[in-house]
């Protein structure tokens, strides 16, 4: 797995509240569960004391998450190096999987799956993930959507960055209201100058 994919766990993760709608799906263990890949031993770790220590960190990473969509990069930056420090991580290389054309291994680079709790482990590989998408693309590939009320979390992978938004879906519903928006005002306009003549 590449490294920079593991920066999908801390938007899932950030995703888990929708704070503008007092949602909340970090609930119980079975959604702590859910937040990890099937396969993963620090899955079978979750218990009840992962859902405040979740809580927290998603806290923090969505931290991350509005200084950089404010284009406020160092705070990102140190933030996330908060979090880093909190929760190293541990690298090991591995072949599983992948073979080359003439049936070698095609080593890459895991976070190995040996911290002592659910979100030891959950919060050093999100965090290790985002690090890698910021380093390697930019503090302001890290975004919060636009689209009121959502403020989800996203990563920004477009070509010419330029996204704005967590979803279609929000970016839809955000011009179509962007449009309603001017037809009033042409409308207000309109009905305006008619009562000026």
């Amino acid at each position: 797995m590449e490294l920079a994919s593991y920066a999908d766990l801390a938007v899932r993760l950030v995703n888990t509240e929708e704070p503008e709608r007092g949602t909340d799906s970090l609930t119980s263990v079975d959604a702590v569960r859910g937040l990890f890949a099937d396969s993963s031993r620090a899955r079978d770790l979750a218990d009840e004391s992962d859902l405040p220590r979740l809580r927290a960190v998603r806290t923090r990473l969505r931290g991350v998450f509005e200084a950089a969509a404010e284009g406020e990069a160092v705070r990102s930056v140190d933030l996330l190096n908060s979090l880093l420090m909190e929760f190293p991580v541990s690298p090991l290389v591995s072949g599983h999987d992948y073979l080359d054309e003439a049936g070698r291994p095609r080593w890459h680079l895991h976070l190995a799956d040996n911290s002592p709790t659910a979100t030891a482990h959950f919060s050093a590989v999100a965090c290790m993930g985002l690090a890698v998408h910021l380093t390697e693309l930019g503090a302001d590939r890290l975004g919060i959507c636009q689209a009121a009320p959502c403020r989800n979390a996203y990563l920004d992978t477009s070509t010419n960055r330029s996204r704005r938004y967590c979803s279609d879906r929000c970016a839809t519903r955000a011009n179509v209201a962007a449009y309603r928006a001017r037809k009033r005002l042409e409308a207000q306009e309109a009905a305006a100058a008619a009562a000026g003549l």
